[in-house]
């Protein structure tokens, strides 16, 4: 189904969707939330801290997904679009700024803020719809899951530990998984991805790139932030800061070496682009968030060295980089349907460290690690069977 018929649309058929600089200011608010996050996990390096950290990254994230297929559909250069751009921005650095204390007492200012942004946003793309364009079912099923998860959001903003991480978690829940089931409602019935998602593949997978290299920025801020705070720069002290940044290096390799642009090829191709547009998505939320995990290890390391491994530094040292492995396994596997026997291997080699943790240092441990990453890309980089090419099947 080809949406042509609204002067708000992008125009299909005119060549690569190409993303906007008002797309690109709006992503500002988004550094600043993952800096937010990664600093939040810092100082809050427990279990309770991680489940906190999951529950905020998932719906930062969630709010720039569906702001990102919206300027996928509507043109981000028309005034009324960067209007909306902008004001879910202001709205989006309240929600960025209330992050440290979001389970704290400005739980209901985040709750009210996120609510905004999903309701207002899907509610003024319905008003300037109007009731009989192609477009309207998918965004009133769309609307109605917010306003259900909206009742989870505020609810969980008056309650107080526990209780807000359950209605919270529920509310994430709702928004992350509701798409898969095509947000069908009863009355309403469901969308069918394959006619109502007419994306465009490049669009989309170059802003999730755009995403990802926002993740990068910050391991590397934290790397730098980290050695600038440092009066005395021993030799320990710069060679954590290269290793922490060589692992950036390697960890960019493995994502954008070959399969980021196969992505784009393939989301063209094949005949139902939303729902693999929506695959895309639904691993890249875990994919930037153990990047933003990496970015904590590096901080940890840089700023205690020789320190001694605890099974907090473990988690975000060790267990990141695993779950950033598992997550570009699976998005090689819907671009390319091949599976990356080398993530394999270095996923089960960072296991094999887990249990020798209490005879190592913060260095060494982050070093064994980054050796991995850099084995991989290398691997990945000079045997042909492994080039991530995306192969039309008809």
């Amino acid at each position: 189904m080809a949406h042509s018929t609204h002067s708000l649309l992008r125009k299909r058929g005119e060549g690569i969707a190409s993303v906007s600089f008002s797309e690109l200011l709006f992503d500002l608010i988004y550094v600043f939330a993952v800096t937010q996050i990664s600093h939040y996990l810092l100082h809050n390096l427990n279990w309770l801290g991680f489940v906190h950290s999951t529950i905020l990254w998932f719906a930062v994230w969630l709010g720039w997904q569906h702001t990102t297929w919206m300027t996928n559909w509507f043109d981000p250069n028309i005034r009324k679009i960067r209007v909306i751009l902008f004001v879910l921005m202001l709205i989006g650095l309240i929600i960025a700024a209330a992050i440290p204390d979001a389970f704290g007492s400005r739980g209901l200012i985040f709750a009210i803020c996120y609510v905004v942004i999903q309701l207002g946003r899907t509610g003024a793309i319905l008003f300037m719809l109007g009731k009989k364009h192609e477009l309207t079912p998918n965004y009133t099923r769309i609307f109605g899951w917010f306003a259900i998860s909206a009742v989870f959001w505020i609810a969980g903003a008056f309650q107080e530990d526990y209780m807000r991480i359950a209605m919270w978690s529920i509310a994430v829940i709702c928004d992350y998984i509701s798409p898969m089931f095509g947000f069908y409602l009863p009355f309403l019935g469901k969308s069918d991805s394959a006619k109502e998602w007419t994306i465009d593949g490049h669009h989309l997978t170059e802003r999730s790139q755009l995403f990802v290299i926002i993740a990068f920025g910050e391991t590397i801020l934290m790397t730098g932030a980290s050695l600038s705070e440092i009066e005395d720069w021993n030799i320990p002290v710069i060679l954590a800061a290269m290793v922490s940044a060589l692992s950036s290096l390697a960890m960019w390799w493995v994502y954008f070496d070959a399969s980021s642009e196969a992505g784009a090829e393939k989301i063209k191709e094949v005949d139902n682009p939303g729902m693999l547009g929506l695959k895309y998505h639904a691993v890249h939320v875990v994919l930037v968030g153990a990047l933003i995990m990496s970015a904590v290890g590096d901080e940890l390391v840089v700023a205690h060295p020789l320190g001694h491994v605890s099974p907090e530094a473990i988690s975000v040292i060790i267990v990141g980089p695993i779950i950033y492995l598992i997550a570009n396994m699976i998005y090689k596997w819907f671009t390319c349907e091949r599976l990356a026997k080398s993530h394999i291997w270095g996923i089960l080699a960072l296991i094999v460290i887990i249990p020798f943790y209490r005879h190592l240092n913060l260095l060494f441990l982050n070093t064994l690690s980054v050796s991995i990453f850099v084995i991989i890309s290398l691997y990945e980089t000079f045997n042909p069977k492994t080039k991530h090419k995306y192969i039309k099947t008809k």
